[in-house]
């Protein structure tokens, strides 16, 4: 990990940002602490950036770290949405209207503010589907692969194979990440055209298709019960103000698990997501000879009128 200068108070420093309680440990397994977190979004800055600058934030706080063992989210984490509380200068508040309120978010725009969020103790970064500077214009769709409990990763390894076959058939091309979980977000990336009750409508007939097709592998019902054989399609990532969790943010939880773009060429049912962590992402990144979303950029598409009652006839 690449070493930290200190300031005045004997904080280390990470891009211009002090560190509070440095050897606070975040992870327990393996010991991770709160200054190993500020050196691994140092390290990976040039990757996480492209997907996080002027995308609001939802941010999932730790200010004790997370419990040892149990795989989950510790009970001491939290949502924070809105930006009521103190935050670094770097990192950027903007005004957003919501339905009965306007609210204040939190942008990261640099890597300043990515170790800014380290020092507020986020441990998971979730992102709009649009960008500030056109904030009713998504400019991509998350089909949301979330299995069940009796799900194994090779079923959803053949799920997100298909739901790119069936995007290819609407003329959408796609790209796929692991979550940092047990499931895959399949991204397709948008021009800024339509506005979110569209994409949003788009998501949930594509939900539907899936389900028609195959309904002993998908289910578009969020309820637990009856679906633990079955992969929800969570097209409900689509909404106005909800989010997915950004590439290369970590998740709340050990062994502090990253979601990590792929190539489709990666994907393999017998490679576990489990062996993306922060420990082991900074390193892969390193060996990588192109970006595997090398093509993400600068893929233009937009939705067809015709998508829709496409999927509904078939």
């Amino acid at each position: 990990m690449p070493s930290a200068s200190v300031d005045a108070g004997s904080r280390p420093v990470v891009a211009g940002v002090g560190i509070s309680h440095p050897d606070r440990v975040l992870f327990p397994d393996p010991k991770t602490t709160k200054l190993d977190l500020a050196h691994y979004y140092e390290s990976v800055a040039d990757w996480i950036l492209p997907h996080v600058v002027d995308r609001p934030l939802t941010l999932v706080r730790c200010p004790t770290g997370v419990g040892a063992a149990s795989g989950k989210r510790g009970d001491e984490c939290f949502f924070m949405k809105h930006s009521k509380v103190w935050a670094p200068p770097a990192l950027r508040r903007v005004r957003i209207r919501e339905k009965t309120k306007v609210g204040e978010y939190l942008i990261a725009d640099s890597l300043a503010a990515l170790v800014g969020l380290v020092q507020m103790d986020v441990l998971e970064i979730h992102t709009w589907n649009s960008c500030f500077a056109r904030i009713e214009q998504p400019d991509r769709i998350v089909i949301d692969l979330d299995p069940g409990e009796d799900v194994e990763w090779p079923s959803v390894v053949a799920a997100a194979r298909l739901v790119r076959q069936l995007l290819s058939v609407v003329d959408l091309e796609s790209f796929v990440k692991t979550t940092g979980g047990r499931g895959l977000h399949v991204v397709v990336p948008l021009t800024p055209s339509a506005d979110w009750s569209q994409c949003l409508d788009f998501a949930r007939a594509f939900a539907q298709w899936l389900v028609r097709r195959q309904p002993e592998m998908f289910t578009e019902r969020f309820g637990k019960a009856g679906r633990q054989d079955k992969i929800l399609v969570d097209y409900l990532r689509n909404n106005r103000t909800n989010t997915s969790i950004a590439a290369y943010s970590t998740r709340a939880r050990p062994p502090a698990p990253v979601s990590v773009p792929l190539a489709w060429s990666e994907l393999s049912p017998i490679r576990l997501p489990a062996r993306f962590t922060i420990h082991t992402v900074p390193g892969r990144l390193e060996r990588l000879r192109t970006d595997p979303w090398k093509a993400y950029r600068r893929t233009k598409q937009r939705i067809r009128a015709s998508a829709i009652p496409a999927m509904e006839g078939m």
